[in-house]
């Protein structure tokens, strides 16, 4: 058994330790709103927080997260940063397909707590997620507003 610390609560989970963590995430614990994507780390679907850090959850192997605080998009709005992420994507529009939405609100998050007001070039260097729509311009306004 291995413990997690998901989202503020304690789980115990019964997976073989290469695990990674999306799929504990999604398959074990019920939490399917971090997205698989690319399965390579590449495209940043399957964005969680761990102790505040943007992560791609499906290069995660379970048994290397220990005692880690880790959040994902189900509880994002219980963080005063991340909600203030979700109401600036949702009045500029962000999302189109959305499929890509869940990571790239994790990694604004994460940046957002890590440098609350971030500069273009700050914006740029952090929101490495792919969106196939290409909102990214929309995603940096989003950020601006959520920093403003």
């Amino acid at each position: 058994m291995t413990t997690l610390h998901v989202n503020g609560r304690a789980y115990q989970v019964a997976v073989e330790d290469d695990t990674p963590l999306l799929w504990v995430l999604r398959d074990t614990l019920g939490l399917t709103g971090t997205k698989y994507g690319c399965g390579i780390a590449q495209c940043g679907a399957c964005t969680v927080m761990i102790d505040g850090t943007a992560t791609r959850s499906c290069q995660v192997p379970v048994d290397s997260v220990g005692t880690a605080d880790i959040r994902t998009i189900d509880a994002i709005e219980e963080d005063p940063v991340g909600r203030k992420v979700v109401e600036a994507w949702v009045a500029a529009q962000v999302p189109q397909c959305g499929y890509c939405q869940s990571g790239q609100v994790m990694a604004a998050t994460a940046l957002l707590k890590q440098t609350p007001h971030p500069s273009d070039g700050d914006i740029a260097d952090a929101m490495t997620n792919l969106c196939r729509c290409g909102t990214y311009n929309r995603i940096a306004a989003a950020i601006r507003q959520a920093a403003g």
